[in-house]
């Protein structure tokens, strides 16, 4: 039989600490982006990534994968993107079942409005708090935990 042990102090701060900050920050974001766009945070990740992607689209598996949502949540949420305009679906022309989500000039013009918001919030609401060599022990102290596993397994 397997003995469980608590988490030190430490480990609990740091894990604890990490979910509060990551709670607090998705729910302002979100806030700020609504109130000052009507676009929902999950709704400008979409745009984000497929704005970033190979002319503009995406696979939904491929964007389901990315933002860490399941299928059906993506399907559902692109469905909301397509009926406000901001992002069409296009058939794959090597696989007649696969489907890519891609932007719309529309879904261009919102995310150049929203993105400025998104990136002061982002600043003043985390990244100013740090300094840069910071920040960058950070992100490599991120990569180093998913690089351990494959979080998107649940593992």
């Amino acid at each position: 039989m397997e003995t469980t042990f608590e988490l030190a102090p430490a480990e609990l701060a740091a894990w604890r600490g990490m979910l509060r900050v990551h709670a607090a920050l998705v729910k302002a974001l979100d806030a700020e982006l609504i109130a000052q766009h009507d676009l929902p945070l999950h709704s400008y990740e979409v745009l984000i990534y497929l704005q970033a992607a190979d002319d503009r689209r995406l696979r939904m598996a491929e964007l389901a994968d990315a933002l860490l949502l399941s299928r059906s949540g993506m399907t559902r949420l692109v469905d909301r993107l397509e009926r406000a305009g901001y992002l069409e679906r296009v058939a794959c022309d090597d696989d007649g079942r696969g489907m890519f989500a891609a932007l719309t000039e529309a879904g261009q013009a919102l995310l150049a409005q929203a993105r400025p918001t998104h990136l002061e919030g982002v600043r003043r609401r985390f990244l100013d708090h740090f300094e840069p060599a910071e920040l960058a022990a950070m992100g490599a102290q991120w990569d180093r935990v998913l690089g351990a596993q494959d979080l998107t397994r649940g593992d």
